[in-house]
């Protein structure tokens, strides 16, 4: 199975949505203090590079 640059970005934003929504989760539910709101925010920062490779694909 060969892996060329769109299934290698499909990848990678599949993974950081994941992240995105692990780290949301962690700053919702495990970390309701301070600690919660920068968790939550690197996860929309997940969500946005996720974005990114996800407009990439076909494009590189």
């Amino acid at each position: 199975m060969g892996m060329n640059k769109n299934t290698v970005l499909a990848w990678a934003t599949f993974i950081m949505i994941l992240m995105g929504f692990l780290l949301i989760g962690l700053g919702i539910y495990r970390y309701a203090d301070v600690a919660g709101w920068g968790f939550s925010a690197v996860g929309v920062g997940f969500f946005a590079i996720a974005w990114v490779f996800n407009a990439l694909k076909g494009r590189v």
